[in-house]
């Protein structure tokens, strides 16, 4: 896949007025700081030339007659000195604050963005990647904001100050010093871009590196149980040779740059001694805005200006590396940032009603009851009452749009009953699932829901209508009480302990050292695959939707548990309109419907006892004599 450019020409400009957006009010005053420290680190050689100038002028050595002035212009530049110091301290100290403050903001952007981003988003990206823009890319802006962009902004302010200062005293002496800098920049654009690049390669060597490490740490059991060691230490060797070998061609460059800079700022430095020695001594006319002639009053503060200058083109060096790093961080929070949102154009809500005398009236306190509330073009309201009712009529669909996925999908689900899909694995019996609640929406044809388009219905509460229990299941740090009440935050301990005893965990709970107060850590690392299953399945009970959705619900619970959970989804699913994807076949016997499907298309349908009659597919999947893998 061909690579992209690092950065975009306009993330800098982007990420400065994102800056200035966290601080309207504060950025500005660090900056109006910053170039006030710049400014008077610039001015001490006008100061010296004076100074040497009031010497020159008084070589006889009256003292009495000097000293006031020299005394005075001491104290202007001590003055300056220190509110130069109070305000590198005040910028300094700011700074701290915006830079982690807008870290802070930037992660809150980045996740409250990740919210609404559509699931296809984390189905086609890495998660290990997206983990990164929270880690690394955010860390890279850490010094790009604190450091890099202050000094940067320092140099470019002093170095221009001292541009007009040396064109004040000399444009033959400034012509000399711009010569070597040119020199200089050239270094600096050569050996600073080979570091960058390196430098930007070590980043992917350590993401890959880290990747390889989390993965041999989730599969260490198989590892062992392989004898795969030798095996993972020759991978892991690979890549960190590769993370080494970036890593030292990066800090090469990085660590010759500098040396290489000041040696070349001595010898501009010498130059420049040389060449107002030469000017002095043959008396060259002196081309300046002061009018001032060549003396040593002009070639010495010309020589710490030289120093000054070079040490800001050193800085500015220093800090390259950082800056295409902290761009490179901030690219990719911008197209995370720019990722299309999940559309919703649906207007249909769900609301809690209270029915009196057969007519359904909204309430705000949780009813038992549910309908559908329809805004009319006359201003009216029509609540459709929530029952269950699910169809699928000619459903196309692909992931990618020249390659379908589901073939001219049609089955209905009437209020209460249990449809099952069997087939084999990708037939796109998950697919229609992920369809019901908008994971993804249709290419063709009509899903509706009580009679409604889902499409017309908003996201969130469709999907408050429609529960779902995974095959793999999702744990998140807290009490098992909390997991379970995931489901419905506003639910009581109550009414999860109830959901726990209807779907089976109770027992198992309540055997834990805190019971329900038990803190699960790493998605419930402590807990056996059937027990975080029984708690994903209590905290969709909880939820209590009209719809159930169980996929592979029980593939990872033993015979035994599969029996105390049966009965207690059984109790789960009486009333409720329900889809049931499983590989046990066993476990969708007491289906009404059963879909089969193969490549997208649904080939037979009906009842257990009548597809076995038919001895067709589902009869060779249920007697043993097809694979269903």
């Amino acid at each position: 896949m061909k690579q992209g450019p690092i950065f975009k020409k306009d993330t800098l400009k982007r990420l400065l007025k994102m800056l200035f957006e966290f601080y309207p009010l504060a950025l500005p005053l660090v900056l109006f700081c910053i170039l006030f420290t710049a400014a008077v680190s610039s001015i001490p050689s006008v100061f010296m030339q004076k100074v040497i100038a009031v010497l020159e002028q008084n070589q006889g050595g009256n003292w009495a007659q000097v000293g006031p002035q020299i005394f005075r212009l001491v104290a202007v530049l001590a003055g300056l000195y220190v509110l130069s110091l109070a305000s590198s301290l005040a910028y300094t100290q700011a700074m701290a604050v915006i830079t982690q403050g807008s870290l802070k903001k930037m992660r809150q952007r980045l996740f409250h963005k990740m919210q609404g981003l559509p699931i296809r988003y984390f189905d086609s990206h890495p998660h290990g990647d997206i983990m990164s823009h929270y880690t690394n890319d955010i860390d890279t802006l850490r010094q790009l904001i604190s450091q890099s962009m202050p000094q940067l902004l320092s140099a470019a302010v002093t170095v221009l100050t001292l541009l007009s200062i040396m064109l004040y005293f000399s444009l033959w002496m400034t012509l000399v010093v711009l010569s070597g800098m040119a020199l200089m920049l050239v270094v600096v654009k050569k050996l600073g871009g080979s570091s960058a690049k390196y430098f930007m390669r070590q980043q992917v060597s350590l993401g890959k590196t880290e990747g390889y490490i989390q993965e041999m740490m989730n599969g260490q059991k198989v590892v062992k149980v392989f004898c795969h060691e030798d095996e993972a230490k020759a991978g892991f060797d690979a890549i960190n040779d590769q993370l080494f070998r970036d890593a030292e061609q990066a800090n090469t460059f990085a660590n010759i740059l500098p040396p290489v800079v000041v040696n070349i700022g001595n010898l501009i430095y010498v130059t420049v001694a040389m060449a107002g020695g030469i000017f002095l001594l043959t008396k060259v006319n002196n081309l300046s805005i002061s009018g001032l002639a060549f003396s040593i009053s002009v070639i010495v503060p010309f020589l710490n200006i030289t120093r000054q200058f070079s040490g800001n083109i050193n800085q500015v060096s220093q800090q390259v590396n950082a800056v295409i790093m902290g761009l490179a961080g901030a690219n990719r929070i911008f197209t995370v940032l720019d990722e299309a949102a999940e559309e919703d154009q649906g207007f249909i809500t769900l609301v809690n009603v209270r029915e009196e005398d057969g007519l359904l009236t909204e309430c705000q306190e949780r009813t038992g009851l549910w309908a559908w509330k329809q805004p009319l073009e006359d201003g009216t309201v029509r609540y459709t009452r929530l029952a269950g009712d699910v169809r699928l009529q000619e459903v196309d669909f692909g992931y990618e749009k020249d390659k379908p996925v589901l073939h001219n999908i049609t089955l209905f689900a009437e209020p209460g009953q249990k449809v099952a899909f069997v087939g084999a694995t990708g037939a796109g019996k998950t697919t229609i699932t992920n369809l019901l609640n908008r994971f993804y929406d249709i290419a063709d044809g009509k899903i509706r829901y009580d009679g409604i388009n889902i499409n017309k219905i908003r996201k969130s509460d469709l999907r408050r209508a429609v529960g779902i229990v995974l095959q793999d299941t999702n744990l998140f740090s807290g009490t098992v009480m909390d997991n379970i009440r995931y489901g419905r935050l506003a639910a009581s301990d109550e009414e999860c302990i109830a959901a726990a005893r209807l779907t089976g965990a109770h027992d198992f709970i309540t055997r834990l050292p805190e019971g329900y107060q038990t803190v699960l850590t790493g998605n419930g690392g402590n807990l056996s695959q059937g027990q975080r299953q029984l708690i994903a399945i209590a905290r969709a009970a909880v939820a209590d939707p009209p719809v159930m959705i169980l996929d592979e619900a029980t593939s990872s619970i033993d015979t035994r548990t599969e029996a105390i959970v049966q009965r207690g989804m059984d109790a789960l699913m009486k009333g409720r309109t329900v889809f049931v994807i499983a590989h046990r076949l066993s476990t969708v016997q007491n289906s009404d419907v059963i879909m089969v499907l193969e490549q997208g298309r649904i080939i037979e349908r009906g009842s257990h006892q009548r597809l076995i009659e038919e001895k067709g597919k589902y009869y060779q999947l249920y007697t043993g004599a097809f694979e269903l893998e």
